[in-house]
């Protein structure tokens, strides 16, 4: 294992961001949680330091604890590639796919309990007796017995699921599920998602949230929002005078120097709508079901779509991200003349991490309207993200997406295999400036009151102060 640096944070930001009364209840959880963890540590465990929402929400999120003198630590899961295909597959077993078809028997639990077991004894030589860990999502669950046997309280939280169940999806819950009953609690962010064979006494639903003072979500001028965009190489843009500077995590000063990598005929328009998908290079995303539903439109012929992902390579756990980006790419390359210039594939460089979050901020806050049509999803971070930029978006009618937008309210639910649905929703708002306004502020609204990390912190607090 490796341990993330968690740099403190402001945390008294906490305390008004989100309104009065919900500060007042995270500083209640705080003064109770620092009380009872006097002497103890509190422990995260993950399986990436970067990529995908568990890792942002931890980076975006540990850091206000610190400040807070609660004693939190980040820890990472090492795993070899066999390891990291039988987790994958998991997730998608998880979301009721195939993935790649791969087997979940005696050979991938053995493999999956050697590599586990040498992550278990790197643990055992950090984490204290009477310390709590919170361990995050399927890869490292093995974990659980070892750091219950070793005298720490342990959480393990899960972050996906879908409503409905199938044999997919109970086949990978019995691969795992006898280390999920050990933990003293289990967290899930749906109700759906919740695991048969877990106690309902030990089961807490606490959904994520984004962090709103982090590179990727804090508020950007136009002039450097633009600034940042030309220099990452991205939408075309009026002659910059700004430089592309932002304010990193940890405070200091940082520049926009890497570019991403473009798969276009021509850079996009400077004044052209722009539509945008922010995720990682994953089948259950549908990126090449989001550029079929968009060219075949016809009322969005003047838009252009951006599709943006993280450099395959960057992302440890995500074996399969260089598979799907090569099928959108064949797939755009298809396209009539006239449909592939107005399709964008957007490799984000990865090599900073704030530089990557802030270049996501500018992307989103250029577009006109934001997508994001899973076909599966276990919250959908990307959307919350949106919504607390004021965007309108249109999204999937799965997961938490559906916990988080008010259909017609706080953007627009499609079922994600109507292709045509899926393009007159986004020609809507694209065509209506007023309404896409309109629902782009009662998103941010929803996000305030719901997803901001006071709640989830808050939340986390409560039920460790409660196990202790």
């Amino acid at each position: 294992m490796f341990e993330v640096t968690v740099p403190p944070r402001p945390a008294h930001l906490l305390r008004t961001i989100a309104g009065q009364e919900i500060g007042r209840r995270y500083d209640d959880a705080v003064r109770d949680a620092r009380r009872r963890l006097t002497g103890r540590t509190l422990w995260h465990v993950n399986s990436t330091a970067e990529g995908g929402g568990v890792a942002e929400l931890l980076r975006g999120c540990l850091g206000y604890l610190s400040e807070d003198m609660i004693q939190t630590r980040w820890l990472v899961l090492d795993g070899d590639d066999e390891f990291f295909r039988i987790t994958k597959r998991i997730h998608n077993r998880l979301h009721g796919v195939l993935g790649d078809g791969g087997a979940l028997g005696e050979a991938e639990r053995a493999h999956y309990e050697q590599v586990t077991d040498r992550n278990a004894s790197d643990a055992s030589r950090i984490v204290g007796e009477g310390d709590v860990v919170v361990v995050h999502d399927p890869q490292p669950l093995g974990l659980v017995p070892s750091l219950r046997a070793a005298g720490a309280t342990v959480v393990w939280t899960c972050h996906v699921g879908i409503d409905r169940p199938n044999d997919l999806v109970r086949s990978a819950v019995e691969f795992l599920v006898a280390d999920a009953r050990i933990a003293d609690a289990a967290t899930f962010t749906r109700a759906a998602y919740v695991w048969d064979g877990l106690e309902d006494a030990r089961v807490r639903l606490i959904p994520p949230c984004i962090d709103a003072f982090s590179p990727k979500n804090a508020d950007l001028t136009d002039a450097s929002r633009d600034a940042i965009l030309a220099a990452a190489g991205l939408v075309g843009v009026p002659d910059r005078t700004d430089p592309p500077s932002f304010l990193r995590q940890d405070g200091t000063a940082g520049t926009v120097v890497h570019r991403a990598s473009m798969t276009e005929d021509e850079p996009v328009p400077r004044d052209a709508p722009v539509v945008v998908q922010v995720s990682r290079w994953d089948a259950l995303k549908d990126p090449a079901g989001v550029v079929g539903g968009f060219v075949e439109e016809p009322g969005l012929d003047g838009a252009h779509l951006i599709l943006a992902g993280p450099a395959p390579n960057s992302v440890a756990d995500d074996p399969e991200a260089a598979d799907v980006l090569r099928d959108v790419s064949a797939f755009r390359a298809g396209l009539s003349d006239a449909d592939r210039r107005r399709v964008h594939l957007a490799n984000l460089p990865t090599e900073d991490v704030d530089e990557n979050a802030v270049i996501v901020n500018a992307l989103q806050r250029r577009a006109d309207v934001i997508v994001q049509k899973s076909l599966a999803e276990g919250f959908g971070l990307t959307v919350t993200e949106a919504m607390w930029k004021a965007r309108p978006v249109v999204a999937a009618r799965v997961g938490g997406i559906q916990d988080q937008i008010e259909d017609g309210v706080s953007g627009i639910l499609v079922d994600p295999r109507d292709l045509t649905a899926f393009g007159n929703a986004v020609e809507v708002l694209v065509a209506d400036p007023t309404m896409a306004e309109g629902m782009g502020a009662a998103a941010r609204r929803r996000v305030r009151d719901r997803y901001l990390a006071p709640e989830y912190l808050g939340a986390y607090l409560d039920l460790i102060a409660e196990l202790t």
